[in-house]
C-alpha cells in the first residue's frame, strides 16, 4: 500500500534528524571499545610412567587455557576509564567448560582504571606472583607441563575469586599492588579467604617482580600434587607392601592446610638474542600444628635463533620436608605468524627415594624414581 505524501515527508525528516544524532554522538562513542579475542592450544602429549604405564594422549590447553573472553573500556574523562573483562575456559578436545560449568571460570571483574591513582577492580582476578612473577617460570615455557611442583607457590597462573584489587600506575618503571579475597562464608570470614601483593620493575633489559599470597583453610591432595604418602607429619597415602599399590588418602582433594603462603622472587635480563631467566620461591604449609616450607629455585633462557624461532631450556631444584628434585625441560618454539606458533619439548623429573615424582603436578605420579613427558602441539590467539 502506498504511503500517503505527507507521512513519506515526516519520515524522511524523522531519518535526517536521526542521522544527525548519530553522527553527532560518534565521538563519544568512539571512546568506548568491546575486544573479543581468544587462545587455543592442542597437541599430542606423551609421559613415560603414568601411574606405571605408558601414556600417549590428545591434550590441549596444557602450553596455557584455552579461553574466549571479551574485554571492554569506557573513557570516562579526565584520564579515567571503566574497565571489565570477562574470560572463559574450555577443552578443545570435548568442547566443555572448565571450571565446573562456571559461565567465566578464568576471570570475572569490573573497576575503574586512572592515569594518575591507578585501577580498582572486583572480581574474579589473578593475583601478583601471576601478575609480577609467573612469566620468570621458564620451564613452563617448554611443553606448558614444567611447572614448579604441584604449583604449590602460584607459579602457573592462579587466581583468587571474590577480589578486591587495587594495582597502581607505573611510576619510573615501578609498579605495586595488593588485593584481598573474601570468603563470603557467612560465620567463616577465614577459610576460604585469601590476599596478595607484590612489587615489580622493568626498565630497559631488566625485569624484577616481588609478590606474595596466602591462603587460609583450603585443601590440597599431597599425594596426587607432588608424590608425597607423608606431608606434615600425617599419613596421606598408603603402599601395599606386596603389590606396591598406592592408596591416595586424600584423592577428593580434602587434606585441609590451616594456611599456605608463597613468596616469589623472579627476574630476567635480555643479553642479545638471550633472555636469561631466574626464580626462587619460598612456600610455607601449616596444619594441625605443623609448619614446613618448600623451596624452588630455577634458571633457564629463551634463545633467539632467528626472528621466528627460539629454544627454550630451564632447570629446576627443589627441596621440602628431606625430599628433593631435580627437573630439566628443554624444547622449541617456531613462529609461523604473530598468531600462530607450534612447538615442541620434553621434561624430565628425578626424585629422592620415597617420592613418587610427578611433573607439575599434570599426570598421575610415577612408580619409579623418575617421570618424563613430551609434547607437540600449536597454539593459535585470535
Amino acid at each position: 500500500m502506498k504511503l500517503p505524501a505527507q507521512t513519506t515527508k515526516i519520515k524522511f525528516v524523522y531519518l535526517i534528524i536521526l542521522a544527525t544524532l548519530l553522527a553527532y554522538d560518534l565521538p563519544a562513542q568512539a571512546q568506548s571499545s568491546v575486544t573479543l579475542y581468544g587462545l587455543l592450544d592442542a597437541g599430542i602429549s606423551y609421559s613415560s610412567n603414568n601411574g606405571g604405564k605408558k601414556l600417549y594422549q590428545f591434550a590441549d590447553g596444557v602450553y596455557t587455557g584455552n579461553r574466549w573472553g571479551m574485554t571492554g573500556v569506557e573513557d570516562l574523562g579526565g584520564g579515567t576509564r571503566a574497565v571489565f573483562k570477562l574470560e572463559s575456559g574450555f577443552t578443545l578436545g570435548t568442547g566443555k567448560a572448565l571450571g565446573g560449568g562456571a559461565a567465566f571460570s578464568r576471570q570475572a571483574y569490573a573497576g575503574l582504571s586512572d592515569n594518575t591513582y591507578g585501577t580498582l577492580t572486583f572480581g574474579l582476578q589473578y593475583d601478583f606472583i601471576n601478575d609480577y612473577a609467573a612469566n620468570d617460570n621458564v620451564s613452563g615455557d617448554v611443553t606448558g607441563y614444567g611447572s614448579h611442583q604441584g604449583d604449590y607457590d602460584r607459579m602457573g597462573t592462579d587466581r583468587l575469586p571474590n577480589a578486591v584489587k587495587y594495582v597502581s600506575p607505573n611510576i619510573h618503571g615501578f609498579s605495586f599492588g595488593g588485593m584481598y579475597s573474601f570468603s563470603n562464608t557467612a560465620g567463616d570470614f577465614y577459610d576460604g579467604s585469601g590476599w596478595s601483593a607484590g612489587g615489580n620493575y622493568s626498565g630497559g633489559p631488566l625485569q624484577v617482580g616481588l609478590a606474595y599470597t596466602r591462603l587460609n583453610g583450603t585443601t590440597t591432595d599431597p599425594f596426587a600434587k607432588i608424590g608425597f604418602t607423608s606431608f606434615l607429619g600425617q599419613r596421606v597415602a598408603t603402599v601395599n607392601p606386596n603389590t606396591g599399590a598406592v592408596t591416595d588418602l586424600y584423592s577428593s582433594g580434602n587434606f585441609r592446610l590451616d594456611y599456605s603462603g608463597a613468596l616469589v622472587l623472579a627476574g630476567a635480563y635480555q643479553l642479545g638474542p638471550a633472555r636469561i631467566i631466574a626464580n626462587v620461591t619460598r612456600t610455607t604449609f601449616k596444619a594441625n600444628g605443623v609448619t614446613s616450607s618448600m623451596w624452588v629455585g630455577e634458571a633457564g633462557t629463551i634463545y633467539n635463533i632467528t626472528p621466528a624461532l627460539q629454544a627454550v631450556g630451564g632447570y629446576q631444584y627443589t627441596t621440602f620436608e628431606g625430599a628433593h628434585w631435580h627437573q630439566l625441560a628443554a624444547g622449541l618454539t617456531y613462529h609461523l605468524s604473530k598468531a600462530t606458533f607450534v612447538y615442541g619439548g620434553f621434561d624430565y623429573l628425578r626424585a629422592s627415594s620415597g617420592v613418587y615424582p610427578v611433573i607439575g603436578g599434570h599426570f598421575a605420579p610415577s612408580t619409579s624414581d623418575n617421570q618424563s613427558d613430551a609434547r607437540i602441539a600449536i597454539l593459535h590467539k585470535f
